[in-house]
């Protein structure tokens, strides 16, 4: 964990108020555990997540002492109904998995304590009779190893254990790509290897519903109760998933991610995760700290780079990324998800199964798992919001921006084609799209490419002036509008907050798959140093950081010409935090290569301003592209810098 210096000092502090993870008025804080073991060799796997007996013991004994009371799913959920309010501190103990320390070992301290806990048993786990094998991940261990029912009905009966549905038979991975990635069950559209296919929408949720139902039955048979709480395997869960436990009876449901909740929201409760081996100055860290979010570390991956029809090469490249990224001990990954294998920054096809482009390759889901899982990454998908190549014949050319006739230069200085955001049709074809990638691929987030954009002499489509007139009361001319500088401010801002409306139609689509999806949007470093600038995007900053997770800031000092790159890096900076929250929110983007020059920014360089960077107080910070075919840049180089292993703390 982090700063274990400091938590000595907090662990001194004995006046519970100046806790910043207290809850009140009816908010709770839920720990998940699971194994709890007394030697390391009796953890089942590496993954088991186990913490000995002892540090539970002095964690439920500093809960105690510091004015936490543990509450019952009955208190809460009466909360939740308008009944008496939980108390101030309120703290929900759960436990996954079933396994036989639940009894053995957390059962007794509950009585000790008097403390309420919910318990989450797989089904299929819990049916195989004894003295056969059970499989747990990659292993087959003994049944043994788990409750019996007769345990479960015993504490039960105590008042003191909620069990709870953690599936019957979804606690495993199953193959969800063609190139046999086993991805959690929940979640992931089964790939059938022989069909070529993946699973429907229709087989999807009915595979979800006849898995749910047959746990719901078969505790109910063995315990005489139906669970009211679902517990999604490996946290994984979508809003089907939560349709389908709501629609069965169970209107708790818990994940993994961490933070604070309340009980008029118990869909998808927030979880803090404890760790394997947990310590009480680690737990006491996360109590005070639930808020914390680690510094964004970012290299940025075009997947054409791997893309190779011979798929051994391809096979080859995947394997250079993921080491390369492995090493150098960054959080997240920027990864392309559409094809552009003529650098114009269009999507000609995607690398992923869609409706409505032609597919290059179904890699997306591959590379991303593996990133994730590999080099222990968060990967965020890499899509344009308006630039999609649509089939001519489709008869969709009048759907794309125009630029008016009197525009003598595009002050943007790029050449995208766009979809227009004022067509309907491409609103439902992209966002039918980013649909698409959410039901087949696993990934953290959205980056939202840097085409979302309108100057200031666009969008002069006859849909676009329609739109200006009938919803905005502004004359259906580009030219009239820029004659009026208080029409045009106006226009300008509402093309500004029409792409924001756009791309959060397109979180609602991915978040429907992804909950927890975060957003990132490119911005060029043009709006954030001239505010004038944003008539020549219909980008603004400040309401970047209101509308997004995070905005990716293009720091690229070649590319604008800079004279003197670190000169201009100090007062992009300057700039940035000068806003509320700006260095909060912002990743900056650096360049690797020079495109004009045509050649790779040297290493020492690059570590330098991102030396620079972290010198002025910038959180975050990463680079675009990635070679990792040339190995550039120079890992030796730059790791000192961009990695988290050491600085600002040792990564687990």
């Amino acid at each position: 964990m982090r700063f274990a210096f400091i938590l000595t000092l907090l662990l001194s502090l004995t006046a519970p108020e100046v806790l910043p993870a207290e809850t009140s008025a009816n908010s709770f804080i839920v720990f998940s555990y699971h194994d709890v073991t007394d030697r390391r060799e009796d953890a089942l796997t590496q993954k088991a997540l186990s913490v000995s007996t002892a540090e539970l013991i002095s964690q439920f004994s500093w809960l105690k002492e510091h004015g936490y009371h543990a509450v019952s799913v009955d208190e809460i959920i009466a909360a939740s109904e308008g009944g008496k309010g939980l108390p101030d501190k309120a703290v929900l103990l759960t436990f996954d998995d079933g396994y036989q320390s639940m009894y053995k070992r957390v059962f007794p301290l509950l009585k000790l304590f008097n403390y309420p806990a919910v318990f989450a048993l797989v089904g299929k786990w819990m049916e195989t009779p004894p003295g056969e094998k059970v499989l747990y991940g990659e292993s087959m261990i003994d049944r043994e190893r788990f409750l019996s029912w007769d345990q479960v009905r015993e504490m039960q009966a105590s008042g003191l254990a909620e069990f709870a549905s953690h599936s019957y038979d979804l606690h495993h991975e199953i193959v969800a790509n063609p190139q046999g990635n086993l991805i959690p069950a929940a979640t992931s559209r089964q790939y059938n290897r022989v069909g070529k296919s993946y699973e429907s929408d229709t087989q999807y949720r009915n595979r979800l519903e006849s898995d749910l139902k047959k746990s719901i039955q078969i505790m109910k048979n063995k315990t005489g109760r139906r669970p009211r709480v679902m517990v999604w395997p490996y946290g994984r869960y979508n809003r089907v998933a939560l349709a389908v436990a709501k629609n069965l009876g169970m209107k708790v449901t818990m994940g993994t991610k961490e933070g604070k909740n309340n009980v008029d929201d118990l869909e998808a409760l927030k979880r803090f995760l404890l760790p394997d081996d947990i310590t009480l100055e680690d737990f006491v860290w996360e109590l005070y700290n639930y808020d914390y979010k680690d510094p964004v570390r970012v290299a940025h991956i075009d997947l054409d780079y791997v893309y190779d029809p011979n798929p051994a090469v391809q096979e080859r490249n995947l394997g250079l990324l993921l080491d390369r990224i492995k090493e150098l001990q960054i959080n997240t990954v920027y990864l392309q998800a559409f094809a552009d294998p003529d650098g114009d920054g269009n999507a000609d096809k995607l690398y992923f199964p869609n409706r409505h482009l032609p597919m290059r390759a179904d890699l997306f889901s591959r590379a991303a798992w593996q990133l994730s899982t590999r080099s222990g990454v968060e990967v965020y998908a890499w899509l344009p919001v308006f630039s999609f190549e649509l089939k001519e014949e489709k008869g969709l050319s009048s759907i794309y921006v125009k630029t008016a006739p009197e525009s003598t230069k595009d002050k943007a200085e790029v050449d995208y084609r766009r979809l227009s955001p004022f067509s309907d049709k491409a609103k439902e074809i992209v966002g039918e799209i980013y649909e698409d990638l959410a039901k087949h691929a696993a990934f953290h987030g959205i980056l939202f490419h840097d085409d979302a954009y309108l100057s200031d002499y666009e969008d002069a489509s006859e849909l676009a002036l329609d739109y200006y007139a009938r919803e905005w009361l502004l004359p259906p001319s580009i030219q009239e509008i820029r004659n009026d500088p208080r029409l045009f401010k106006d226009w300008t801002e509402e093309k500004t907050n029409i792409i924001i409306k756009w791309t959060q139609h397109l979180m609602k689509k991915v978040r429907y798959y992804h909950p927890e999806a975060k957003s990132a949007r490119n911005i060029y470093s043009k709006v954030v140093l001239n505010r004038a600038s944003e008539t020549w995007f219909a980008q603004s900053f400040e309401k970047f950081l209101e509308n997004y997770d995070y905005t990716a800031l293009m720091a690229m000092p070649y590319m604008e010409g800079a004279g003197s790159p670190e000169k201009w890096l100090k007062i992009l900076v300057e700039r940035v935090a000068e806003v509320p929250g700006g260095l909060d929110k912002t990743v900056f983007e650096l360049q690797s290569i020079d495109w004009k020059r045509k050649q790779s920014i040297d290493s020492a360089i690059l570590a330098r301003q991102m030396k620079l960077l972290r010198g002025m107080g910038v959180h975050h910070f990463g680079y675009y592209p990635d070679d990792f075919i040339l190995a550039s840049p120079d890992i030796d180089i730059i790791k000192q810098e961009i990695s988290l292993s050491d600085y600002p703390y040792k990564v687990k």
